[in-house]
């Protein structure tokens, strides 16, 4: 017998042998009779030793929870009495007729079974392999493939093409600080790697592609920051030819269709999502991200929303941008709104103007930002102005955008929905860490591959880099 049935097809075969394998989910016995749930991605099978089959039953005393283990035997309708509702294969068990040991485990540092909440997190995490193995995080994997699957088939019957930017770029200032890689071939110099696509997918629309989607990692290094990753996943897409409008109707199709696909129980509380004025979010919530649930403890509730009329500038110039009066609210590449275009090229009234932005929020989290962008060179270039920049900065800085666009570049639009917090939210999870396989802590470490770490003399001469770090201060007794 050759063939390796999952656990779930394995309990269809009634009166059939058949092999299964997978994981000792536990182990017990009633009297004689030993009894062994054994996992495997698809579900849970329970497995019956007799002593009347002596060198079977004698293996099966010997093994332990966690061990990967090989069986086969004749799958047997169970006792009334003994059928288990809980789980899809408990109608049947099998009746174990050989045992081969494929690996054993240690004792694990914690319950697999459960849903891990009460586990210390740095322990889950330093021994993410072995959580990864319970149902609710198995399940939040399961269904974020699902949701990325979703996406790309609806957005590839919209007509978008999935386009991959690089990941080694240059650094350029998009609201957040830059992580910096440096180039062996190139000493003194650096990539960086993208905060977003930002630039590449404005770039693809100077292309003529029009429609262009991809699921990049985006890379910030921000200060810790409770419920925040280093490299989180987006959903980026830029549009040709688009109002705000368009973009907003297109992601409102998508979020709709993905929740009656993939997430029936769930009620989306209003469609279309109500839009909300920044001035008036801040005036009645006290806050740009409202959450508008009627009923805060239901769990199946889903209350979009979209918030606009964004102020373009703000006071102050942190961020990464230059030391100057203005900084955008949001990027630098957004376009004013029509009645504000004279505004911007005059540079004046500037607190006043606004910018085509567009922010979607979900339950009180904001779950993804766009515009329309800037694609007239003059425009752009007169942000820059407002930003602090001066001329040779700004060529040095954004040359690349600006001549591309000297060249006939379509008006366009876009935004970039955050899919860890959506599939986070519709999984009903307290944090982004939950659905993301090997997620790092709020100030970017990996317990399990011990990173960030230091790297060796030799690297560090190749790339010409010498590290000198800040002398420790003395604590105090």
């Amino acid at each position: 017998m050759h063939h390796r049935f999952t656990i779930v097809e394995a309990s269809k075969h009634i009166g059939e042998k058949v092999k299964v394998s997978g994981w000792v989910n536990t182990r017990r016995a009633h009297g004689k009779i030993l009894f062994i749930d054994l996992r495997d991605r698809s579900g849970i099978l329970q497995v019956v030793f007799v002593p009347s089959n002596k060198e079977v039953y004698d293996t099966a005393q010997t093994i332990r929870p966690e061990w990967v283990v090989e069986i086969e035997g004749q799958i047997v309708k169970r006792p009334d009495s003994m059928v288990n509702d809980k789980i899809a294969t408990g109608q049947v068990e099998m009746s174990a007729e050989s045992l081969k040991v494929l690996s054993e485990s240690e004792t694990p540092p914690f319950e697999i079974e459960g849903d891990g909440y009460d586990i210390n997190e740095e322990i889950r995490m330093k021994y993410r392999y072995l959580d990864l193995r319970r149902e609710r995080l198995k399940n939040n994997l399961i269904m974020r493939h699902k949701v990325i699957k979703f996406m790309r088939d609806f957005l590839d019957k919209e007509g978008f093409v999935e386009i991959e930017t690089p990941v080694l770029t240059k650094s350029t200032p998009e609201g957040a600080r830059d992580y910096i890689v440096p180039s062996r071939l190139n000493s003194g110099k650096f990539y960086a790697l993208p905060q977003s696509p930002q630039q590449y997918k404005q770039l693809l629309m100077a292309s003529g592609v029009e429609k262009y989607y991809q699921i990049p990692k985006c890379f910030r290094d921000e200060d810790p920051r409770g419920d925040r990753q280093p490299e989180f996943t987006q959903l980026d897409l830029e549009v040709s030819f688009a109002k705000m409008e368009d973009v907003m109707d297109l992601i409102e199709r998508l979020l709709v269709s993905l929740v009656k696909t993939l997430y029936p129980k769930k009620k989306i509380q209003e469609i279309p999502f109500p839009k909300i004025t920044y001035k008036e979010a801040m005036a009645k919530y006290k806050t740009d991200r409202p959450d508008l649930r009627k009923d805060k403890s239901d769990k199946s509730l889903l209350a979009f929303c979209w918030v606009v009329d964004f102020p373009f500038f703000k006071a102050g110039s942190d961020d990464g941008y230059p030391t100057g009066k203005w900084k955008p609210t949001h990027n630098p590449f957004s376009k004013p709104q029509d009645d504000f275009m004279d505004d911007l090229m005059q540079k004046k009234n500037i607190e006043n103007i606004l910018t085509t932005q567009y922010d979607i929020v979900l339950n009180g989290f904001e779950i993804g930002g766009g515009s329309i962008r800037n694609h007239r060179p003059e425009a752009l270039e007169k942000v820059f102005e407002i930003i602090g920049y001066k001329a040779d900065e700004i060529k040095e800085k954004f040359g690349h955008m600006l001549e591309a666009f000297r060249y006939g570049a379509p008006p366009h639009g876009g935004i970039a929905p955050g899919i860890d917090r959506i599939v986070s939210i519709l999984q009903n999870e307290p944090n982004i860490r939950e659905v993301i396989a090997f997620p790092k802590t709020g100030d970017g470490r990996d317990f399990m591959m011990s990173a960030p770490s230091e790297i060796d003399e030799k690297q560090l001469n190749e790339l010409h880099i010498k590290v000198s770090l800040p002398k420790q201060k003395k604590k105090k007794q």
